[in-house]
């Protein structure tokens, strides 16, 4: 019996092609998950890697083989399939490997109506059944493929929920990053107020120009160059399968996603007084903040797409955000879409005169430190070195929802939490000042890194 336990993680499959993931795995991975739905289709999307439409048709095999048919929908982003499988209520299938290198693939797999699956929710079950091998049913008919191009309709989708043709005639930087965005972007933005200036647009998964991952701050230096040299009015990098977006201003200043969150937040607390905004443990107390005096109910959440998805089914949230760039709409099946939340910046920068770093300010209000990376051999020791230097302290908090968060009494605070992958310690600071966060860094990563 073959191990899987490796490539199946905590929210999706992924692992280096041809030594983790070849078709014959990725055949019993999509028998598994035909079994697991228990319906009469599956659409299936794929980015732009090499390794991608071979991998897909070898699900779509196993698909079929259980007696299911397959809806292909070709080139995707990840939020395009989220989109395929609420407007069509199918289970769904997306072949991306996200921001990872070239070698990685994987498979983001959701229920109808783009309903999260994750460890609790049928992973461990498809892990389970695909080390076992999944025999063909034999007691009826092969499944059929049908082919449905959805971008158009999930372009008209995404400018029916953000209205910008009101919009004042803005310029922005768009970097792709050799991803999905440079198949999605032309089509979401065609016909608005918006000249799009295209970097990285053709579509290559070996990513040449750089990592298609926007959070790590080397892989948006040429946008935030751009952006300067272009004199533009905002700047929007996406991952390699577009489900997540980073904003510069016009300055090529980052823009935190927290400041994201709370500006999506207020917009949708316009149309919906009284809502509830998920947020993780980790975005910024302005978050929070900010969504109460809109009028808001914030939610705290644990870290991941899968307790977010659940948390706003539970408490029917009209939006979710992470520190991540991960943002989430109930408007758009409770998944989270990149497009939206850049269509709604340019909505609310389009509303107004002032530039964007002016109207994101009224968002950032403390300093924070990033996520802070640290490899170490014993994780649950050094959690156990931080609760006890700092539980003792007269006034300080500690919470254990993920990780272990602890709470200052001068308002700063930090968390620290395992990854679910590898041997790593993450670590996130906020505080009212740049010397505050740089202090208590220094004074928590002494103890970390021993």
């Amino acid at each position: 019996m073959r191990d899987l336990s490796g490539i199946v993680k905590a929210y999706d499959i992924r692992g280096v092609v041809g030594e983790q993931l070849d078709e014959g795995v990725v055949r019993d991975f999509g028998a598994a998950f035909a079994r697991l739905v228990d319906g009469p289709a599956v659409v299936i999307g794929h980015d732009m890697r090499e390794s991608s439409p071979g991998l897909a048709a070898a699900f779509a095999e196993g698909v079929n083989a259980q007696g299911v048919d397959v809806v292909s929908i070709g080139l995707a982003s990840t939020d395009m399939l989220y989109f395929a499988s609420g407007k069509l209520d199918l289970p769904g299938a997306m072949f991306t490997a996200s921001h990872n290198p070239a070698k990685y693939n994987g498979i983001k797999l959701c229920r109808a109506g783009a309903a999260p699956v994750g460890q609790d929710t049928g992973l461990a079950q498809i892990r389970q059944d695909a080390e076992q091998g999944v025999p063909d049913a034999r007691d009826m008919a092969k499944g059929t493929v049908s082919r449905r191009d959805m971008l158009s309709e999930y372009a008209d989708y995404l400018r029916e929920l953000v209205d910008l043709r009101g919009s004042r005639p803005l310029k922005v930087v768009v970097d792709a990053g050799n991803g999905m965005g440079g198949h999605t972007v032309p089509e979401v933005f065609q016909g608005l107020p918006i000249e799009v200036v295209p970097m990285y647009f053709e579509l290559d998964g070996s990513f040449p120009n750089h990592e298609a991952n926007p959070l790590d701050p080397k892989n948006i230096v040429d946008l935030q160059e751009r952006v300067r040299q272009e004199n533009a009015d905002a700047g929007v990098a996406f991952d390699g399968d577009a489900d997540r977006c980073f904003v510069v201003d016009e300055r090529g200043e980052p823009v935190s996603p927290s400041a994201i969150t709370a500006l999506v937040a207020v917009r949708e607390l316009a149309k919906d007084p009284g809502g509830t905004v998920i947020h993780n443990l980790i975005t910024s107390h302005a978050v929070p903040e900010i969504v109460r005096e809109h009028g808001g109910n914030p939610v705290r959440t644990r870290v991941g797409h899968s307790f977010i998805k659940e948390e706003m089914a539970r408490t029917g949230a009209i939006f979710g955000g992470e520190h991540s760039a991960h943002y989430y709409f109930r408007d758009f099946w409770r998944a989270d879409t990149g497009m939206l939340a850049a269509l709604h910046v340019l909505a609310a920068l389009g509303e107004q005169d002032g530039p964007l770093s002016s109207l994101t300010s009224a968002y950032e209000r403390y300093a924070a430190s990033g996520e802070i990376n640290s490899t170490v051999d014993d994780q649950q020791g050094r959690l156990a070195a931080i609760k006890a230097e700092f539980g003792g302290r007269e006034g300080v908090e500690l919470d254990e929802l993920d990780g272990l968060t602890v709470n200052l009494p001068d308002g700063s605070w930090f968390n620290l939490r395992a990854s679910n992958t590898e041997p790593l310690l993450r670590l996130n600071i906020e505080a009212a000042d740049a010397a505050s966060v740089a202090a208590l860094r220094d004074e928590v990563l002494a103890i970390v890194r021993g």
